[in-house]
């Protein structure tokens, strides 16, 4: 299925980070470790956060406490600010862009396309992780999950930043992981397709309604035109 209908040019790509971009989960599991060892609680398995991860920060947090019962609003402003604390010391470290992101941005710009990052990370770690991983350069505007008072599935995000890129969202494409993405991308009214290698909280990628699946990122290239 194509993402738009012949004739209707795409002139910006929007794309989530974890997950789409990045594989971040061994630093983002690496901060989640040290925060609940330092609360006194048992720490999960990498495999359990990856499920944990793609509505935000604080549901990340609040997760990782639920799995040993209810948290007190105490307990979650501490791990809160543990996460903080310990995500700033890692992140980046060792988190690698996936095969096939480079070349697509590259190509995606070197098309005159305009790029958005549109993630449910803080802006004190989004920023930063792009600089660290080299690809910074790439986007024209980068929304966070604090940039607005709402976060992906809300639509709020993609909109704000077509209207930061300058274009409409009729011209304009989402790129993601999950059902987050989708979801947020069918309420903006604009076409979305997901990579499968991301993390989908734990869904399979396949049931979630898109208009495509990608493997790699460079099989969007010929659906944007």
């Amino acid at each position: 299925m194509t993402a738009h209908a012949p004739g209707r040019p795409v002139r910006a790509v929007l794309f989530d980070l974890d997950g789409t971009l990045l594989d971040s989960i061994p630093d983002l599991s690496e901060a989640c470790h040290r925060m609940m060892v330092e609360l006194g609680r048992a720490p999960h398995s990498i495999d359990t956060i990856r499920t944990f991860v793609g509505k935000g920060m604080l549901n990340l947090v609040r997760r990782c406490l639920a799995e040993h019962g209810t948290a007190s609003d105490a307990e979650m402003a501490e791990a809160v600010a543990a996460f903080q604390r310990h995500y700033t010391e890692v992140n980046g470290l060792a988190t690698t862009i996936y095969e096939g992101v480079v070349p697509a941005l590259a190509a995606l710009q070197a098309q005159g396309v305009a790029m958005a990052c549109v993630t449910n990370k803080p802006a004190a770690f989004t920023g930063p992780l792009l600089e660290r991983m080299g690809i910074a350069g790439y986007f024209g505007a980068t929304v966070s999950g604090d940039t607005l008072p709402e976060k992906k599935p809300h639509p709020a995000p993609l909109i704000h930043a077509c209207e930061l890129l300058g274009v409409t969202v009729a011209e304009s494409l989402m790129i993601g992981d999950s059902a987050n993405d989708a979801e947020a991308a069918r309420a903006a009214g604009m076409p979305v397709l997901l990579v499968t290698y991301g993390y989908s909280e734990g869904m399979p990628v396949d049931s979630i309604e898109c208009d495509g699946l990608l493997s790699s990122l460079v099989d969007a290239l010929p659906r944007i035109r």
